[in-house]
């Protein structure tokens, strides 16, 4: 740091002083402008080298390590249970300066580089839930969450700025967005090295969140939720089953290894996500010709009855995938189900996202939102780089198709991650799964049907339950329908979901006061189906 603001500093000192000549008076005027600039810029030079070179020396004193690369100085984060995983992280100050942040990087055996943005709540950190978010895809990168939909800021002017986000979800949590698996977002391998499977991707985000924990213990008595969205339905429950799996050999004892930490995992999240394929693709037809915001016109006009006459071949392709996992059963299935149920409907020239709107891609790109081409622009930019840790080389791109084809190639997407969610339930891991009823990439009527067969204890219960509204306590408006059992109407449940009125697949970006009613109530197991003056009485 000192050889650093030795080299600039003086460059400064020189500007600032170079106003001695005698010159007419406006002249002058100007001059004694630029000579207060200067001044000005060599103090906000002065603050940042004098910051910089106190958060290091405290590194020191704490006995932590650090690392200069590329111009920035991380701090690293190592474990005595992971030989080859470390953190290297830093501090930025963009998108909420109000908040304490850390950004950088979970590297892997030096090859594999995983990036995360962490937020500290805006209210009460030291006692706020926290929270992991993931996007979907596969492939595409956590910040379309952080910037498009729940961050604490969201992009502007076409990515040259970022506005600050009132309906955060920070406003209820401490939320850490990662990018996984390698080569999403910012993401890279060194080697060339990529991850093709879901349980793969899980066991190293078990490890980044370890290391997260012992680097910041104080998040690690409180409340921890995993919340994902689109492919983070296939992410989410297998990511929750490697950290309970963890858990249980911890206590065990039969997983021993210095530093280890029950990780105190409260509930799986997750918004029109895909998890259950053999119901969620049935259940196209359904949606596309007669849901709340059909594709379709007619619901016994030729597509839609040709769309139902795939459905018997889809299934039972899946069937086979689930009974005989492996690539060869699983990718056909993959392939059928995507080509001949989604197919149609994509071509339509519909936003599948939210069938409300048409998509006009060579103007709205691929997937059909100008704002995802905005957030490359901004997070490509040298200066985010700097402040995120991130190497000048490395190239942001909201999703990469190669990682997602190489997920295709395995059948990932065809296989049942809804079966490993009873163990969970049944061990009191609640689940909320919630779905804006305008998308078609992952409908809202496929997601209620594989919840509704979902088998746990509370599954004879959930059959019975009828759809009550849910009204946010903010403004009293009924924003969606609710089906809950397992919290006897006073609690938020154990199994929940939620179908969002007016809302695509991303829910948080088209309903964003809402979408942080549903996720504070659910954090506080708040019920949903409680009215404003109902939920005063219970002091909430």
């Amino acid at each position: 740091m000192k050889a650093l603001s030795t080299t600039l500093l003086p460059f400064l000192t020189l500007l600032a002083s170079t106003v001695v000549l005698a010159v007419p008076t406006g002249e002058q005027v100007v001059l004694d402008d630029l000579s207060r600039v200067a001044k000005d810029w060599q103090h906000a030079a002065e603050d940042v080298f004098h910051k910089g070179e106190q958060r290091v020396t405290q590194w020191v004193q704490d006995g932590r390590e650090f690392i200069k690369q590329h111009d920035i100085t991380y701090e690293l984060v190592s474990h005595p249970a992971f030989e080859e995983y470390q953190l290297r992280m830093t501090e930025p100050t963009i998108c909420d300066p109000s908040v304490q942040q850390a950004s950088g990087y979970l590297d892997i055996a030096d090859d594999k580089h995983l990036f995360f943005w962490f937020f500290e709540a805006r209210q009460n950190p030291e006692e706020a839930p926290l929270v992991l978010w993931l996007n979907g895809g596969p492939g595409c990168s956590s910040t379309t969450g952080l910037l498009f939909e729940l961050g604490p800021c969201r992009i502007a002017d076409e990515g040259k700025n970022v506005t600050l986000n009132p309906h955060s979800w920070t406003e209820s949590a401490n939320v850490v967005f990662l990018d996984q698996p390698v080569n999403v977002g910012y993401s890279y391998a060194e080697d060339g090295t990529s991850v093709n499977t879901t349980p793969v991707a899980a066991e190293d985000v078990w490890a980044f969140l370890e290391l997260f924990l012992a680097r910041f213990p104080k998040y690690s008595k409180l409340p921890f939720h995993i919340a994902a969205e689109s492919y983070g339905g296939m992410y989410a429950p297998s990511i929750a089953s490697v950290v309970y799996h963890k858990n249980v050999d911890l206590a065990a004892g039969t997983l021993v290894a210095p530093g280890l930490q029950h990780i105190n995992l409260e509930s799986i999240i997750v918004g029109n996500g895909l998890t259950d394929p053999y119901h969620q693709f049935a259940s196209v037809p359904d949606a596309a010709c007669e849901g709340e915001y059909p594709v379709f016109s007619d619901p016994q006009g030729s597509e839609c009855q040709a769309l139902r006459t795939k459905v018997p071949t889809c299934q039972r392709l899946i069937q086979s995938c689930y009974n005989y996992d492996s690539r060869f059963t699983c990718v056909p299935a993959l392939l059928y189900c995507n080509s001949q149920l989604m197919g149609p409907v994509v071509q339509t020239g519909k936003n599948v996202y939210d069938t409300r709107r048409d998509c006009d891609r060579s103007k709205d790109g691929d997937l059909c939102y100008q704002e995802l081409q905005w957030i490359e622009t901004w997070m490509n930019s040298p200066e985010v780089k700097r402040q995120l840790g991130v190497n000048p080389s490395i190239d942001f791109a909201s999703c990469n198709m190669q990682v997602n084809q190489a997920f295709a190639l395995q059948g990932d997407g065809a296989r049942n991650r809804a079966k490993l969610l009873p163990e969970l339930v049944e061990n009191g891991i609640r689940v909320l799964i919630y779905a804006g009823d305008a998308d078609m990439a992952c409908n809202y009527v496929g997601n209620e049907r594989w919840v509704e067969e979902l088998e746990t204890k509370f599954q004879p219960e959930f059959k019975k339950t009828t759809k009550q509204p849910w009204v946010t306590l903010n403004k009293g408006d009924v924003s969606g329908w609710v089906r809950s059992a397992g919290g006897d109407g006073f609690t938020a449940g154990n199994i929940t979901y939620v179908q969002v009125h007016a809302a695509g697949h991303m829910v948080p970006f088209d309903q964003p006061e809402a979408s942080l009613d549903l996720f504070s109530r659910w954090l506080a197991d708040v019920s949903l189906t409680l009215n404003t003056s109902e939920a005063r009485t219970y002091g909430w």
